[in-house]
């Protein structure tokens, strides 16, 4: 009988054993490898944005550099920031710190749980209008990203519940993945009503914070395809010295070959396969799309707020959306100006003064790679801003006038910025 009981449970408890050792064991990936770090660099994987301990090893060194962004960063072509500085020995390499479907709540997640190693440093931050819709984040996207160890990260740190934090609370919980988890609801709910999560609750999110911690330092290389190789290959496309003119060139000399044979400018194979088969339904399409409105600009006030906090001194890009593109699907010229009014005004009047704004780049040929990305054109004029920025490294960040109760509340939301004053 005693043998049979060990026959059916014995596997059992020899796995939970073995798991058991695995965690506590001092085993864990070599987060310090330069290898390794590198390579995650360039590979926006899901683990190693909603992870902390490759990131925080990058950036305790004076290496990288952190790009905020979304999927503008995946497309990797000469000019590129990763491949130009890498070609033209810059003395840092971009960190790319997004991925298609990162917006404004999950950039500041992981920015909140790097913490100091943000600290009196500079950021590039390119924000796109496409995230500015009427419910902000979908669903969908902010799943994907979700860090329940960056979201515990913040919490089991709160010493004081600031209006940031209440409207933080309230965004998490309109997300099913968070509720899941029952607990963690109890203390966003405690956060949201402006008091400090509940001591014994404090104490098991601590035991499991734990847990993520190691399970992060564990795995986070798993699923990790660095874009290195595409960044080599596109190094070898550059002139041997950087020169401005001769960039130009085969900015221009690149972006014709890639877009022959289409109306838009865009790039043959994204044509033929995302618009050519749909051409009809995409006539007029979006008339009726609005970036001015929307819960996107409280969460990117949360951006905001965290690089103030930090005294962090960013780069903000803002790119255009193709012009031929947006006059065959009816996108409003005159809102996009509007949206980046907007956007710059919550910017400007707390501080945040670079800013690098090519709303009206929209009929430049080659600035745009595709219909909403950054081409040829497009991140060489980003790169006469990034490079000089960039120089010295250090912050230059003078003081921040943050306006936390007007930039999180639903009256700056749904502001028409014709009434900026």
């Amino acid at each position: 009988m005693k043998k049979k009981l060990f026959g059916i449970f014995g596997p059992i408890l020899l796995a939970a054993a073995l798991l058991v050792l695995l965690f506590f064991s001092p085993f864990k990936i070599n987060s310090n490898d330069p290898k390794l770090i590198k390579a995650a660099s360039s590979s926006m994987a899901g683990n190693v944005l909603r992870g902390n301990s490759i990131t925080k090893e990058a950036l305790s060194t004076d290496n990288y550099v952190p790009f905020f962004g979304s999927s503008e960063l995946s497309r990797i072509s000469p000019f590129h920031p990763s491949v130009l500085a890498e070609k033209y020995d810059r003395g840092y390499t971009p960190f790319l710190m997004g991925a298609p479907g990162t917006q404004s709540l999950t950039q500041f997640m992981m920015m909140q749980s790097l913490g100091n190693d943000l600290k009196d440093r500079k950021v590039v931050f390119i924000i796109s209008p496409q995230w500015f819709v009427k419910n902000g984040i979908k669903r969908d996207y902010f799943d994907a990203y979700y860090s329940p160890e960056q979201t515990l990260n913040w919490l089991l740190n709160l010493k004081k519940v600031q209006s940031s934090d209440k409207y933080l609370a309230q965004r998490l919980t309109h997300y099913g993945v968070v509720r899941k988890d029952e607990r963690l609801e109890r203390m966003l709910d405690a956060v949201r009503d402006g008091k400090l999560p509940d001591q014994t609750d404090v104490t098991f999110s601590k035991l499991k914070l734990n847990m993520l911690e190691r399970e992060d330092e564990l795995f986070s290389t798993i699923g990790m395809l660095s874009k290195q190789a595409e960044i080599d290959k596109s190094v070898k496309a550059l002139p041997e010295n950087y020169n401005p003119d001769k960039l130009a060139t085969l900015a221009d000399r690149l972006g014709e070959r890639a877009t022959q044979g289409n109306e838009f400018g865009i790039q043959r194979r994204f044509y033929h396969k995302r618009i050519k088969p749909h051409m009809n339904r995409f006539a007029d399409s979006q008339k009726n799309w609005d970036y001015r409105f929307s819960p996107e600009f409280s969460d990117f006030q949360l951006a905001l707020d965290q690089l103030a906090k930090e005294h962090a001194d960013a780069l903000f890009i803002i790119p255009p959306v193709n012009g031929r593109w947006a006059r065959f699907t009816g996108l409003s010229k005159e809102m996009l100006q509007q949206f980046s009014d907007k956007i710059k005004y919550q910017l400007t009047s707390q501080g945040f003064n670079n800013i690098a704004d090519y709303t009206d780049q929209d009929n430049t040929p080659y600035f745009m790679q595709d219909t909403i990305h950054l081409g040829w054109k497009g991140w060489l004029a980003a790169d006469k801003q990034i490079a000089p920025f960039l120089q010295d490294r250090k912050s230059q960040a003078e003081s921040y006038q943050i306006n936390n109760p007007y930039f999180l509340s639903k009256e700056w939301q749904e502001m028409n910025p014709a009434e900026i004053k």
